[in-house]
Parts: C-alpha cells; structure tokens; sequence
C-alpha cells in the first residue's frame, strides 16, 4: 500500500467570493475561529506525519511569507501565471514535485485530520455520499468505489468531490505528462487541473472515493456561508 510522500497546496487564487474580506488577505489566510484556514490544512499534515509541504502562491504572495518560518517543511511557490490563468497553471508549475502526493486547497478547513491519513489504496478524490442536489462536481461509482463518471455541473445524488486527492507516484508521472501536454503544448490555460484527469484523460486513470462525512472537510465558498460558521463576521456587509 502507498504512503503519501508530500502535499501540495494551491493558494494562488483570487477568492472574489470572499470580498471585501480577499481585497487585502489571501482567501486561504482568512481566519476562521482565530485561525487562519490553510494553517488548519498544514496542521493536520503535520500531525499525519506530512512534512514536506508545497504551497502554490500567486495572488498577495507576500503574505504568505511568515509559514515557512513558523511551519518545518513548508516551502512557498509562486506561480507567475495565477493573474491569467486557470489552477492547471499552479500544478503545472510544481509538476516536478508529484510523487506519492496529496493534493489540496488551502482555503478550506480540515475538521478530520484522519482524511489526510498517509496510507491510501490508490489515486482518487475525497468525496461525500449525496442524496439530493447540488451544484457540485458529481462523481459517480462502481461498487467498488471506482469512478466510472462525473458531473461537473452537479447532480441529486452520488458522491461531491472535494479539493483534496491523492495520488500514487505511477499516476502523477502520469499526470505531469498530461499537464504539460494540455498547458504548455495545447494552450489550455483556462480550465482546472483536475479537468486532466477527470475528463481530457479519464480512462489513462482508474480514480478510487476516498469517502468522507460532511463534517470532515468545511470548504468555505461564499461571505454568506462564512458568517454561519464564525460569528466574528456576521456583521460583515
């Protein structure tokens, strides 16, 4: 069975969901419960034994300058095409870096360290069983678990994927070839990374749900959503 080798956090982004607040704080540096969110992500890394730590900065990079000090193992990354591209072009820019890998945002809140557990059975995404609609990217499953499909404009049930897969080192050699293919050489900077292997070259991949309780992962995707879980913002307009 794999171990995950290192993580890789995406943190380039924008958050335009989250303004005001992203206007002078990098959505994954907003603090929920005191705390900012990627440090929630790096915490429970650290407690897996998940030392080694790539975090992809682009937008307000310098704020994120204070981690490697206070964090062993981080090193920051900065992507110089976060201002006019799609998140493809963050993994595209520490390709060299996939191995045995976890892949993650960092502006989401990690309530189960368990997640992040360091032994996995093969390369797939996080996900939680729904039996009623939504928006979310969809995964669909044989009974084994595999990933035979995936709605990316949502559906009313199956599995909602969330931004934290693994992935073993036969499939992220795999990966890094398809993201240089579809970035550098194809011209696809405006989609996501994991477009590549959900859907430009889903059947070179066999993607297993890591299954997860709705409590396990808090992604964080509007002011509004914000509010209802810390109430330090609700007088936020």
């Amino acid at each position: 069975m794999p171990k995950i080798d290192n993580a890789i956090i995406m943190a380039a982004g924008f958050g335009t969901r989250l303004r005001p607040l992203t206007y002078t704080t990098p959505k994954p540096l907003v603090k929920v419960d005191g705390k900012p969110m990627i440090e929630s992500v790096i915490d429970s890394l650290h407690q897996n034994g998940i030392n080694d730590i790539t975090i992809v900065v682009g937008y307000l990079a310098d704020k994120f300058k204070y981690l490697p000090v206070k964090y062993k193992g981080v090193t920051l990354v900065k992507n110089p095409y976060f201002d006019k591209c799609n998140n493809i072009s963050s993994l595209y820019v520490v390709r060299d870096a996939l191995k045995n890998t976890v892949i993650l945002d960092g502006d989401q809140i990690i309530k189960n360290p368990n997640v992040l557990c360091r032994e996995f059975e093969g390369s797939g995404y996080a996900g939680r069983r729904i039996d009623g609609w939504s928006d979310e990217w969809i995964m669909h499953t044989d009974d084994n678990g595999v990933v035979k499909s995936c709605d990316r404009d949502g559906a009313d049930h199956g599995w909602r994927l969330y931004s934290l897969s693994k992935w073993t080192e036969e499939d992220s050699k795999k990966l890094k070839n398809y993201l240089e293919l579809e970035f550098k050489q194809k011209k696809q900077h405006d989609i996501y990374w994991d477009d590549v292997p959900m859907f430009r070259h889903f059947s070179d991949f066999e993607l297993k749900v890591q299954p997860i309780h709705k409590r396990d992962i808090i992604e964080i995707d509007s002011i509004e959503q914000l509010k209802t879980i810390d109430p330090e913002y609700e007088t936020l307009e």
